[in-house]
């Protein structure tokens, strides 16, 4: 079964706290990205100013050039997933994500569009959650590029058990696509947050990826 994580991408916490504001309403499992401004060429809401409404299960995208230095926070803050870039430090990347599984998080990875899965392989054994990243690093509005989709078994035959996310470029045209290409998360940015009513295009997101059909 797929779900709708919308997504928070704030430079400050102004206006982090207005996208909190316009979810909190509807959502459920929120999507929160973080940057560091050098993996990503973004400065985002750094993790120690984050802060979520109870009830909410998060997972943190963390657009980070070396994960180790983001760990600590990043554990005390409890999120239910934390997602690094395979492409980030992969010598850092196996002990940080052990050390999230002692916590009881659950370690994601991100895959870069030129990203082989078969060359992070041992990444994705490793990962809960593996991310297909078809977007632009620190900012809504990239384009879903749907070719990526062949990933998605690519990583199901190195790892069966994962779960499957995306992000970039998810809408009402292409949700129900993505859901059919094996998606089993579609992070959700500007579809949401700049929509004229949030709860409405959430709700139809919602409604095309549960629909019975054939593409």
């Amino acid at each position: 079964m797929s779900l709708i994580a919308p997504t928070l991408t704030a430079e400050n916490a102004e206006q982090y706290k207005q996208q909190v504001d316009i979810l909190q309403p509807f959502a459920q499992r929120v999507h929160i990205d973080l940057s560091d401004g050098e993996f990503a060429p973004v400065f985002l809401v750094p993790e120690n100013e984050l802060w979520w409404p109870e009830g909410w299960e998060i997972d943190i995208h963390a657009m980070v050039a070396r994960p180790v230095e983001h760990l600590q926070t990043l554990v005390q803050l409890k999120p239910s997933l934390v997602i690094f870039h395979a492409e980030a430090d992969p010598e850092q990347l196996p002990s940080v994500m052990a050390t999230l599984k002692q916590y009881n998080i659950k370690s994601g990875i991100a895959l870069l569009r030129p990203t082989v899965p078969e060359s992070v392989a041992n990444l994705i054994r490793q990962a809960d959650h593996v991310m297909v990243f078809t977007g632009d690093l620190g900012h809504q509005g990239g384009t879903a590029n749907l070719m990526q989709l062949e990933k998605v078994r690519l990583i199901k035959q190195i790892n069966p058990e994962a779960e499957i996310g995306w992000d970039g470029g998810v809408n009402v045209d292409n949700a129900y696509t993505l859901t059919q290409g094996g998606v089993s998360v579609l992070n959700v940015g500007s579809a949401i947050q700049k929509a004229v009513n949030a709860e409405v295009t959430y709700t139809q997101l919602v409604d095309e990826i549960n629909k019975q059909g054939v593409l």
